[in-house]
């Protein structure tokens, strides 16, 4: 675990070597969902093959880049693609990245991510803030020895979604009259998608988003003290008395049509958040 330390400060050395910026904000940025990181000004993009210990995004839809600059004013670090656990990662290693924005300065970290919808009320292109979720990954990323540097052994989760960021999107949207869900997203492993019994199972236990992503990064975040804002685009239904087939390329396709009002929100979020 010691040397975890040093990774990250060595990750953390090569970065600042590229730009005297100094991020308070973090985005990680989700299938299709991407090109937010094009609004940034003032830029300096970093591929993730030249961070020391980064791992490398192998997905469609993730560019693989880290991209720091200003957003609404506010200094960011986004990571345009994220790394899974289905890719073959450790929980440590898709976590990474998380632990090097905390080091850089990061406080506040905005996660989004394509996602399937449960809930009958959601709709494919709907935004949903993520209130909750329920980790069936099947994996933890603290498990192991715990370094009270990075954070407390046995971190809470009972608020890990800010209270105040979520009623920060809801007003934003009713502003740029982008309608927001609420609800719970709930992450398994991949990298297949889920059976119609297991679909079932996910929404009998309270599910209304369904993907393979976000919980594990949240967790960390959590532990090094850094608050969290979730968004989720739905991009397929998943209600298994409905279901049909879907494909990666439609996950995308949807992610692509819904990102002017994702752009939107996000941007009016940050105009509104006090950076620091």
């Amino acid at each position: 675990m010691k040397d975890l330390l040093a990774k990250i400060q060595e990750s953390k050395a090569f970065i600042l070597s590229k730009t005297a910026l100094k991020p308070s904000i973090g985005l990680i940025l989700g299938s299709g969902l991407g090109t937010l990181a094009d609004e940034i000004e003032d830029k300096v993009i970093i591929d993730y093959k030249e961070i020391p210990h980064f791992p490398t995004s192998t997905v469609e839809g993730h560019a693989g880049q880290l991209v720091l600059g200003r957003l609404e004013g506010k200094y960011v670090v986004a990571m345009q693609g994220r790394f899974h656990y289905y890719e073959g990662y450790s929980m440590q290693e898709i976590t990474f990245p998380v632990r090097v924005m905390k080091a850089i300065g990061v406080e506040l970290l905005l996660v989004t991510n394509a996602c399937g919808g449960l809930n009958a009320k959601l709709h494919p292109g709907a935004l949903m803030v993520i209130e909750d979720h329920i980790n069936l990954t099947g994996a933890n990323p603290l498990i192991g020895p715990n370094m009270s540097e990075l954070g407390p052994r046995f971190p809470d989760m009972s608020s890990a979604y800010d209270r105040e960021l979520i009623e920060l999107v809801h007003r934003v949207g009713a502003k740029h009259q982008i309608e927001i869900h609420q609800g719970v997203y709930l992450a398994i492993s991949g990298p297949n998608y889920l059976s119609k019994a297991e679909l079932n199972m996910v929404r009998i236990l309270g599910a209304d988003t369904v993907g393979m992503s976000t919980v594990p990064e949240v967790i960390v975040a959590r532990h090094a003290g850094i608050k969290v804002l979730g968004l989720s685009c739905v991009t397929d239904m998943a209600i298994p008395e409905e279901l049909e087939s879907v494909s990666h390329e439609q996950v995308i396709a949807i992610a692509n049509k819904t990102r002017p009002q994702f752009i939107s929100l996000v941007k009016g979020i940050l105009n509104e958040v006090l950076e620091g």
